[in-house]
C-alpha cells in the first residue's frame, strides 16, 4: 500500500480554514524579521508591514502565482540605509541612536535609491527572461548559489543565539528563563515537526511550537512580553511617503544614497536566484511523493522572480516601505509544512495587510523575543541546510578543485567577513564622509561569481578548440 504523501502544491488550494491556519503560520514566520529590519533601520513599523504584504501580492500577481513566495524586509540594506541616515543627523550634530524614525528629509532620497535599485533588479530579470537564463546559470551555478544560500542562513545564526541564550551582566551567567522558553520552543518545534507528521495538525509545526514557547512564558517569566520596549510606544498610522515625504525631501543626500544604496541589489539577485533553485527543488520532491505527473517549472521562471523582486521593491517605497526581498523563512516552513499554495502565501499577505491597521503593528515585538528565536533558530538552519541541499540535488562534484576553492571562498569570505568585520561588511568607500560597509554576503557571492568565471576560461577554450577540430574535421 502507497503511503499518502500530505501538501500542497502551488496550484493547489487547502479549504478556508485550513488556509488561514497555514497563512497565520507564515505570517508569525516572516513578522519578527520583517519589523526587525524596519526597526533598525528606522522605518514605521506599521508602513513596513503593509508593504511587505502589498509587495507579496504584487509578486504573486507578476509571476502569475507560479511562484510561491513572501516578499518582506530586506537585511542586507541595513548598513547602506544608515550610513546615509547618520550622515544626514550628524550634520544636524544628532546621533542616529537617539533618533525615531527617520526623518522625512532624508526619507526620500533613501526611498528613490531603494526604488532604483529594485529597477536594477527588474533589469536582471528582463536579460534572464529576454536572452537566455542558461547564461544566468553559467554565472550563478550550484557551486556559487549554493554555498550564498547557505551562508544566508549561517550568518543570521549568531542573532539567533545571542539573543535566546542572554547573559546576565551582573552574575555573567546565561539568563536562566530566555534559555529555558527559547529551549523549550526549538525542542517543540523539531518535536512536532520529527514525531507530528500526519494530518492535517502536522502540517502546522512552526505555529504549534510558538504557542508551546509563549505558554513557557507566561509560566517562567511573563514580564518577557514586552510590548514595544525597543521602539517608539503609541499607535501610528502608515507613513505614505508619496504624499508625505516627498515634498519635505532634502535632495542633496540623493548622490550619496545612489551611491550607497543602489549596489545592493547585487546582494538580493544571487540571494534571489538561490532561493528559486531551493523552491523548485521541494516543490517537485513533493509532487513526485504525491505522485503528481505535472513538472513544476519554477526554476525556468528566474526573469519573472527577479522582475517580480524589483517591482515590490519600487512597490514597497512608495508606500514608504523599506527594500525588500523573498524570504528564506518561509521557504523554510513551507519545506517543513509541504504547504507551498500560492493561495496560502496570498492570504498571509491579506494578514499582514489588515494587521498593520492594528494597534498591534506598532507593538509587533509583542511575541516574547526568546519564543521567536528559539523558532528562528531552527528556520535559520534550515535556510543554511536549503544551501547544501541545492549542491547535492545538483550533484555538484565537491572532488572537482575549481567547485572546492569556489565554495571554500564564499564560505570563509561570507562568514569570516560578516562575524569580524564592523557592521558584518567591507569598507570599501566613502560617502559624505561616511565609511560605507559593503555587506560580507554581497562580497562572498561577487567574489564567487568573478572566481567561477575565471577558473571557467581554460574549460571556455577547451572547449572552443575541441569544437574547431570537430569543424575541420567535417
Amino acid at each position: 500500500m502507497t503511503k499518502k504523501v500530505i501538501g500542497y502544491l502551488p496550484d493547489e488550494k487547502p479549504t478556508i480554514a485550513k488556509s488561514l491556519l497555514f497563512a497565520v503560520q507564515q505570517f508569525l514566520v516572516m513578522l519578527p524579521a520583517t519589523v526587525l529590519a524596519a526597526l533598525l533601520m528606522k522605518f514605521n513599523i506599521p508602513t513596513a508591514i503593509f508593504a511587505s504584504g502589498v509587495a507579496t501580492l504584487v509578486f504573486l500577481l507578476v509571476t502569475k502565482g507560479k511562484i510561491p513566495l513572501y516578499f518582506g524586509s530586506s537585511f542586507s540594506y541595513i548598513p547602506a540605509v544608515s550610513i546615509i541616515a547618520a550622515s544626514y543627523y550628524s550634520s544636524l550634530g544628532i546621533d542616529l541612536n537617539d533618533v525615531g524614525l527617520i526623518a522625512k528629509e532624508i526619507m526620500g532620497p533613501i526611498q528613490v535609491a531603494i526604488a532604483l535599485s529594485g529597477v536594477l533588479s527588474v533589469i536582471a530579470g528582463v536579460i534572464v527572461k529576454y536572452f537566455g537564463q542558461e547564461k544566468m546559470e553559467k554565472v550563478l551555478p550550484p557551486h556559487v548559489t549554493g554555498p550564498v544560500a547557505a551562508i544566508i542562513g549561517l550568518s543570521l545564526a549568531g542573532s539567533a543565539v545571542s539573543n535566546s541564550f542572554t547573559i546576565n551582566a551582573t552574575t555573567g551567567m546565561m539568563n536562566a528563563s530566555s534559555f529555558f522558553i527559547s529551549s523549550i520552543t526549538l525542542l517543540s518545534i523539531i518535536a512536532f515537526t520529527v514525531f507530528l507528521r500526519k494530518g492535517f495538525i502536522g502540517q502546522l509545526p512552526i505555529l504549534l511550537g510558538i504557542l508551546v514557547g509563549i505558554l513557557a512564558t507566561l509560566i517562567i517569566d511573563i514580564s518577557l512580553f514586552t510590548g514595544a520596549s525597543g521602539h517608539d510606544t503609541g499607535f501610528r498610522i502608515l507613513n505614505w511617503t508619496v504624499f508625505s515625504t516627498f515634498p519635505k525631501a532634502n535632495w542633496s543626500y540623493l548622490p550619496a544614497a545612489l551611491l550607497a544604496i543602489v549596489p545592493i541589489a547585487l546582494v538580493t539577485i544571487p540571494e534571489s536566484t538561490a532561493h528559486v533553485y531551493q523552491l523548485d527543488l521541494y516543490v517537485n520532491d513533493l509532487a513526485e511523493r504525491k505522485g503528481v505527473e505535472k513538472k513544476y517549472d519554477i526554476k525556468d521562471r528566474l526573469g519573472d522572480n527577479l522582475i517580480g523582486d524589483g517591482i515590490c521593491d519600487v512597490v514597497a517605497t512608495f508606500f514608504g516601505g523599506p527594500a525588500g526581498t523573498n524570504y528564506g523563512e518561509n521557504i523554510s516552513a513551507s519545506a517543513v509544512t509541504r504547504v507551498f499554495s500560492t493561495w496560502v502565501f496570498g492570504l498571509t499577505a491579506l494578514l499582514a495587510i489588515l494587521f498593520a491597521f492594528t494597534p498591534l503593528a506598532d507593538f509587533a515585538s509583542f511575541l516574547p523575543g526568546p519564543v521567536t528565536n528559539g523558532a528562528s533558530i531552527y528556520l535559520f538552519g534550515v535556510i543554511a541546510a536549503q544551501g547544501i541541499t541545492l549542491m547535492i540535488e545538483k550533484k555538484v562534484d565537491m572532488f572537482n578543485p575549481k567547485n572546492l576553492a569556489i565554495i571554500a571562498v564564499i564560505f570563509v569570505i561570507g562568514l569570516g567577513g560578516h562575524y569580524a568585520l564592523p557592521n558584518g561588511g567591507f569598507p570599501l568607500y566613502k560617502v559624505s564622509g561616511q565609511i560605507v560597509y559593503f555587506p560580507a554576503i554581497a562580497i562572498a557571492a561577487i567574489v564567487g561569481i568573478v572566481l567561477n568565471a575565471l577558473l571557467s576560461i581554460p574549460e571556455l577554450i577547451k572547449y572552443q578548440k575541441a569544437k574547431k577540430e570537430v569543424v575541420e574535421t567535417e
